[in-house]
């Protein structure tokens, strides 16, 4: 399938003319242009390759600058060395060099400064052309936010953005992450949102009313009786329940906002014919949520409170949806609605003492401590049409109201040993150790059955992800009154062959 970049860095690099055809020493490509009244007067920020013919072994450079009549170096790429001074233009290898040194810049960007990236050379087939130019693209995005001067950033970076998150980059963006691998793709999508969080940062403290396309990034993979979907979003990009909600301590904030949302659905499946139809189960493998700092430790206490100071998920909702409506014949639930028994402990306890020696008065007390047990998260599924959802609810232990959907009390917040208080190192606590939740088979795993209709054997359906996280912030360490929660939405396509 044929992808058209508005940015066809690869194309152009392939194209150049021979070395020895060139007027002078350097040729340079558009990247984009800052709006203004006067064409001729545009600021732009472009690339530039620079060849050195008269150096032992000749090399080749290439260059972002922002292109005023004193041209400002934005970034500059290691040389590229041919093989000799006759050549003419570069090779694949070549290429492949320079785009594994755009890969470690743009990772240079994160928290982790250390990171390097090998290209996986034969694991990786086809589309290289389509990868190099999201490549580039990401390094243009962090260059005009982190180099680039105001004017020409305000200018480009809509463009950037626009084209990073449209529709052509997505299989670009699937290939690209898994020729990072796992590890590496968090810490890519780490420097992406940390640029994206500073950025917003900007605006926000300038005043600035601005839309820019969501910086939710999210892709979809099928394999062997699996279906996954992988998402990123910097926290200070969700939407909030209550946009009237702030707080104007700075250290806070910055706590709150320098983070990331990570998330992962993991949904088994498999399809057992029948004698006239088609049974498709589909089941919950592991669903993750976890809320990671996007600066380092130091950082985060010097300017903030510290990561632990965080959002936590509160709520998590999925449907799922086979598109050909007109084969599904039935869909079945195999988790009843349930209401389930409170546990209550009481225990009686009596103390009682002796008054001194010359006296003969007994003093007793009696105390009484009244227990409720419940679970913090409740699952629940129910059926729309043929659209499956499944529902994942945290609860306050102390009231049992919906925590994404409710206010707590003043009193509540300001409680050194509240519920939510030290919430990641209790030992009741509702959260992993790193203040995430996972949910897995052996606890989730009820099963959803579609009763698909046998003249569908040998065909290929399309089914639907949708989804949505509540990620909700309530003090954990820090005396405070504040509180909020935020929301994202998230859907993608998967196929299934029957």
């Amino acid at each position: 399938m044929a992808h058209s970049f508005a940015l066809d860095v690869w194309g152009w690099i392939t194209n150049l003319p021979p070395f020895s055809q060139w007027r002078t020493n350097a040729m340079s490509l558009c990247i984009c242009t800052m709006p203004s009244a006067s064409e001729s007067s545009q600021p732009s920020m472009n690339l530039s390759v620079v060849k050195n013919p008269q150096t032992q072994p000749s090399y080749v450079t290439f260059s972002i600058f922002a292109n005023y009549r004193v041209p400002i170096s934005l970034w500059t790429s290691k040389p590229v060395h041919l093989r000799s001074k006759t050549q003419q233009s570069l090779d694949e290898q070549e290429i492949l060099e320079l785009f594994v040194d755009i890969v470690n810049w743009v990772l240079r960007y994160g928290p982790d400064k250390k990171l390097s990236f090998r290209f996986p050379g034969a694991q990786i087939h086809g589309n290289l052309k389509d990868v190099f130019n999201i490549v580039f693209l990401s390094l243009a995005f962090l260059v005009c936010i982190y180099e680039a001067p105001r004017d020409l950033r305000c200018g480009c970076l809509g463009s950037l953005r626009t084209q990073l998150t449209g529709p052509e980059c997505r299989n670009a963006a699937k290939t690209l992450v898994r020729m990072l691998g796992a590890n590496l793709e968090d810490q890519w999508m780490q420097a992406m949102n940390l640029a994206v969080t500073n950025w917003i940062v900007e605006l926000q403290s300038s005043h600035h009313s601005f839309g820019v396309p969501s910086p939710l990034f999210s892709y979809a993979l099928s394999a062997t009786g699996l279906w996954k979907v992988q998402l990123y979003c910097p926290v200070i990009a969700m939407s909030m329940e209550d946009p009237a909600v702030s707080t104007q301590d700075e250290r806070l904030l910055f706590s709150l906002n320098y983070q990331q949302l990570e998330g992962v659905v993991q949904l088994a499946y498999k399809t057992i014919r029948r004698d006239n139809w088609i049974d498709v189960e589909v089941k919950v493998d592991n669903i993750r949520c976890d809320v990671d700092s996007l600066v380092s430790e130091t950082l985060m206490t010097e300017r903030g409170y510290g990561s632990e100071e965080k959002h936590f998920p509160s709520r998590i909702k999925l449907q799922i949806t086979p598109m050909q409506q007109s084969d599904v014949l039935s869909v079945s639930v195999s988790k009843s609605s349930d209401n389930p028994m409170h546990e209550f402990g009481i225990e009686k306890g009596i103390e009682g003492s002796f008054d001194p020696p010359n006296s003969f008065g007994l003093k007793a007390s009696v105390s009484e401590s009244l227990t409720l047990a419940m679970k913090p998260w409740k699952f629940e599924q129910s059926v729309h049409g043929n659209t499956a959802n499944l529902n994942w609810f945290l609860h306050d232990g102390v009231n049992g109201r919906e925590v994404y959907s409710s206010k707590p009390s003043k009193l509540s917040l300001l409680q050194p040993r509240a519920w939510f208080r030290d919430r990641y190192s209790t030992v009741y606590r509702p959260f992993t150790k790193q203040g995430g939740v996972i949910f897995a088979r052996d606890e989730y795993g009820d099963s959803v059955w579609w009763k698909v209709c046998g003249a569908t054997i040998g065909k290929t359906m399309d089914w639907e992800i949708r989804g949505w996280i509540w990620l909700t912030y309530w003090p954990n360490k820090q005396r405070t009154l504040h509180s909020e929660t935020r929301w994202l939405e998230f859907r993608e396509c998967l196929q299934l062959s029957l």
